[in-house]
């Protein structure tokens, strides 16, 4: 048997998404239930249940939503850069911006929820591998130093894997969004000539 074709959301579940993804980032996911979601929303709990047959459904589809709606925004500010610093550059401030958007109160339930941080976390090792593509770049261009390129790439992989796991917030007191700007401050730093 054959699965059924997924359905694209009409446009009203991609307005009912959007705004859920704005409540979350605002207020976190983990108090709410669907009752208050629909109140909050002004719709029927059953318009919530044709996005996700669950609350906790639900809350990985709207980080989800997030998630991969930031990088497609990032991807589209980083289209036609050729220069790699630029390249690092904007990608990273486009990680920063994108998660100043999230309050401390959903990066919390993004933490302490397995499924959702399973997303993050997703978004993450892409991110980490975009860097090291661009770092590569740079090196055979001839825009970087060729020192240690390739461990260096992997270190950073290591700091996002550090962010989004919350350790470098908790032994710094700094936002994820902080700490991504951070990184490319160290990242242009150490690489260039």
């Amino acid at each position: 048997m054959r699965p059924e074709p997924r359905r694209r959301p009409t446009a009203r579940q991609r307005a009912l998404l959007a705004d859920l993804e704005a409540l979350f980032l605002a207020e976190g996911f983990a108090a709410f239930t669907l009752d208050d979601l629909a109140g909050r929303l002004r719709c029927s709990k059953s318009t919530l249940y044709a996005l996700a047959p669950s609350k906790e459904q639900l809350a990985v589809k709207v980080v989800t939503h997030f998630f991969r709606g930031a990088a497609e925004r990032i991807e589209e500010r980083i289209a036609g850069i050729d220069d790699a610093r630029k390249l690092i550059g904007e990608y990273l401030a486009g990680v920063s911006e994108h998660l100043n958007r999230a309050s401390p109160s959903f990066m919390r339930d993004l933490a302490e929820f397995g499924p959702a941080r399973e997303a993050y976390q997703l978004n993450s090792r892409f991110a980490a591998n975009r860097l090291r593509q661009f770092i590569d770049r740079g090196v055979a261009d001839g825009v970087f130093r060729d020192v240690h390129a390739r461990l260096l790439a992997e270190m950073t992989g290591l700091i996002i894997e550090g962010i989004q796991t919350g350790v470098l917030g908790r032994r710094t007191d700094v936002s994820d969004a902080e700490a991504f700007t951070a990184l490319g401050e160290l990242l242009l730093g150490g690489l260039s000539k």
